[in-house]
């Protein structure tokens, strides 16, 4: 339980740094990135898996470039369902998914090390 909640802020935290690189992200607090990324996450677990078949054709003859876009889109949803949420553009969205899901790579990475059961 103390790993989700470190990541859920770990994450609410890699938000705010894509919002401060200027990639037309933009968030108004910690507490909305909190639910912000409380919300990517629900997405990411409930309606991703959905876009994922529904587009299953187009990733794989995209060779899985597709997934970038579901990812935008993932960000987009959150901007649309969020008011402290804004994205600038698809651009933006494809820019800022990316990082993030970088930072949550290395979230998890860590955290892995961290809490293993040595």
């Amino acid at each position: 339980m103390i790993k989700l909640l470190v990541r859920w802020f770990l994450l609410a935290a890699a938000l705010l740094l894509v919002a401060n690189l200027d990639v037309g992200v933009s968030v108004g607090s910690f507490r909305s990135a909190l639910l912000a990324a409380l919300v990517l996450g629900l997405l990411n677990a409930f309606v991703r898996p959905i876009l994922l078949l529904l587009t299953l054709p187009v990733t794989l003859v995209t060779l899985g470039l597709f997934l970038f876009v579901i990812n935008a889109l993932m960000f987009y949803g959150a901007a649309w369902l969020l008011d402290d949420l804004t994205v600038a553009s698809f651009g933006s969205a494809l820019l800022a998914s990316l990082i993030y899901s970088v930072c949550g790579m290395v979230i998890d990475a860590a955290l892995s090390r961290l809490f293993s059961e040595a």
